[in-house]
């Protein structure tokens, strides 16, 4: 049994001109100490589907369909009491704007120590002590002074820093990131990655990872989920998925990254825009953006497929490299000839 199992999500808002369906039909799930990255454009429905681990989605928004379990049990299912017990206790949450997680009217080191009163029966001394060790392992210089100060008082790098010591303090089985090095320079963003990754490997906890970098996620990731529209179109490892993408979406975002020694005067980029998910395309959601169209792709969805071997991604083998493609439903007659898009090479 996976740590989390997500199966055919379904997440929709209600709008004033029709229903948005941001996570529709999503399945994946996460192992015990491991990294997965989620990766996708604005709009594909990354957040929506993190915010659904904690039952986070408020209205107008609502999940409609599915299971969420983690260890065995159904999220979806749980009281409010177990959900409580839930967050930040066994998944915890480090959110893309820390600031705005932080409340500005309490001390930084306070908001931490109530984390862990919350779920442990602690003294306030055992709480102070617990969150001035958490600032501490962070990088929090002078950390008992700081344990005082106030969210305005941090920089957003420290801010950062804070509020992933907030989630790592009750020792959680599974860290969900929400983009959390947005606004972050390059620098900061290094050192906050490989804090997450240093302090995962110590509590021994899994995370999802939200980015829109796919050079943090070849770094930190062990495995990938590709989303576009609200739904996957790609999961694979990262060497596979970086070394042979089987999905046309994954290679458009592949051969937009930059490389050093790249002499090409403008970097590919895909055609057009993310679909108005009110009135989705039919067939293949990205059939509109994507080179290799034919009829067949404006006709009907094409089902996450082992890209080997054809089979179900629900029947597949949990490490095959899946794709939503009708390359590899048999049904696309010019076939897939993109090694070229992919690497870069001269043509």
């Amino acid at each position: 049994m996976a740590l989390l199992e997500v199966e055919d999500l379904v997440v929709q808002f209600y709008a004033e001109d029709g229903v948005v369906r941001a996570v529709d039909g999503l399945s994946y799930e996460i192992e015990r100490g491991e990294t997965l990255g989620i990766v996708g454009e604005s709009g594909a429905g990354k957040s929506v589907a993190s915010l659904s681990l904690l039952r986070l989605i408020d209205g107008p928004g609502e999940i409609v369909e599915g299971e969420i379990r983690f260890k065995g049990r159904n999220v979806l299912e749980c009281t409010d009491e177990a959900l409580r017990d839930l967050r930040g206790n066994e998944i915890a949450m480090v959110f893309q704007d820390a600031g705005a997680a932080l409340n500005p009217v309490y001390t930084v080191g306070e908001q931490i120590a109530e984390a862990v009163r919350a779920h442990r029966d602690v003294t306030d001394a055992a709480a102070r002590e617990r969150a001035i060790d958490l600032l501490e392992r962070v990088g929090i210089p002078d950390a008992e002074r700081r344990y005082s100060d106030y969210p305005h008082e941090f920089s957003g790098g420290m801010q950062q820093r804070a509020v992933i010591a907030m989630a790592l303090s009750c020792d959680p089985d599974l860290l969900v990131c929400d983009e959390p090095t947005t606004g972050l320079d390059v620098t900061i963003e290094a050192q906050i990655l490989e804090l997450l990754e240093d302090l995962a490997a110590e509590f021994e906890t899994a995370i999802q990872l939200v980015t829109h970098d796919l050079g943090v996620v070849a770094e930190r990731c062990d495995r990938v989920l590709v989303m576009y529209a609200g739904r996957a179109v790609e999961r694979a490892t990262v060497e596979e998925l970086y070394y042979d993408p089987k999905h046309p979406y994954t290679v458009g975002l592949m051969a937009s990254i930059p490389r050093i020694g790249d002499d090409r005067d403008r970097l590919p980029a895909i055609p057009g825009t993310m679909p108005d998910l009110v009135q989705v395309p039919t067939g293949c959601r990205f059939h509109p953006r994507c080179p290799y169209a034919e009829e067949v792709c404006t006709l009907r969805d094409p089902a996450l497929l082992d890209a080997e071997t054809g089979v179900d991604a629900a029947d597949a083998d949990p490490d095959a490299h899946l794709a939503a493609c009708h390359e590899y439903t048999g049904d696309l007659e010019a076939g897939l000839d993109y090694a070229v898009t992919v690497r870069g090479d001269d043509e």
